[in-house]
């Protein structure tokens, strides 16, 4: 299967990059690089440094793999900026980047294209749920700028499910984190610039490359008064993809656009996280307190029920030492002396 992985050289993307070429597949990647690093292009896989608003470029991408006899088969689209907090700063970058630079790739896809999309899309569209866990006929009402400009992607699909018979599914994520473990160890992670995870910026602090972890907010109506977030671990979210791309060929995704939350199932504050990897790493992990920031919900935690039931999907790390202990493992390759 021959695939075009947009944002292939970001941690979520280039995990399954990695995992497509690791089963056979061609993945291309597509990627501007701007938050992203060309090592993590899987080695073998042909990469391609563009910006998705290249209505043109992408659509030559299209018509040379059809002349070469060899067409793309699906879009596995996760080129996006993700920092909701700044979008609510810089809003016009999120829609930019984040809903018009798609439409430019889905107008691409129609014209030259395979009709195949996995979208990657976002726990944000629900906002502040009225009821957890959350399942995908829940509300949606964004409460930030970056939930907003996926949800608008999301009707987007829709539309051209209903007017081009374009097949998509829309992957809900929560919190992604850990490091992927194969044959040869742990060998990359999560690696933004900059950095603005919780897990890998309280790993800076147990390495000594900051101070502290700031914890935004200690007054939500939660038991520790933090946010509370779901955490699935990277290949636990690649193995999602995998199974959602073979979905697409059937009778349900040509029926509608298909939906799917994917999340650990149960959540955890801040301060458990921060408890988590002072158990994982051994260091003390000092924190500070700081005023809430804009459009962060109080409860985000996923059902996915659904996935699990109609993907086959089995997430293998339910515990979140185990998603801690892996991101430690390569935090210290990454960034130790």
């Amino acid at each position: 299967m021959r695939t075009l992985v947009t944002g292939g050289a970001g941690y979520v993307g280039g995990t399954v990059a990695t995992l497509l070429a690791g089963q056979g597949h061609q993945p291309t990647v597509f990627d501007n690089l701007c938050h992203s690093r060309r090592a993590m292009v899987p080695a073998g896989v042909e990469f391609i440094q563009g910006d998705l608003a290249d209505r043109g470029l992408i659509e030559n991408i299209f018509k040379g793999a059809k002349s070469e006899g060899k067409p793309f088969e699906s879009v596995l689209h996760f080129a996006a900026l993700i920092e909701a907090g700044d979008s609510m700063v810089r809003p016009e970058l999120y829609f930019r980047n984040n809903t018009a630079s798609t439409l430019a790739l889905l107008e691409a896809v129609i014209a030259e294209g395979p009709r195949r999309v996995v979208f990657s899309s976002t726990a944000a569209v629900y906002g502040e749920p009225e009821s957890v866990p959350i399942k995908e006929d829940a509300r949606l009402k964004p409460t930030n700028v970056y939930g907003e400009s996926k949800l608008i992607v999301e009707t987007m699909l829709n539309w051209f499910h209903t007017i081009h018979g374009l097949r998509s599914i829309s992957l809900r994520y929560f919190n992604v984190a850990g490091a992927p473990e194969g044959p040869d160890g742990i060998i990359r992670g999560e690696d933004h610039e900059p950095e603005s995870h919780l897990i890998p910026l309280i790993l800076d602090v147990a390495l000594g490359r900051r101070q502290s972890i700031r914890i935004y907010g200690d007054d939500y109506p939660t038991p520790d008064g933090t946010c509370i977030r779901d955490y699935i671990h990277v290949s636990d979210l690649a193995d999602a993809h995998m199974l959602a791309v073979r979905a697409l060929d059937t009778d349900a995704a040509a029926k509608s656009r298909l939906i799917f939350n994917l999340g650990n199932g149960q959540g955890f504050s801040v301060r458990e996280v921060i408890e988590s990897a002072r158990r994982v790493t051994g260091h003390p992990i000092p924190a500070e307190l700081h005023p809430r920031r804009a459009g962060d919900p109080a409860v985000l935690v996923a059902s996915s029920e659904k996935a699990i039931r109609e993907l086959g999907w089995k997430p293998r790390y339910t515990e979140l030492d185990d998603i801690v202990r892996t991101a430690w493992v390569w935090h210290q390759k990454r960034y130790a002396s």
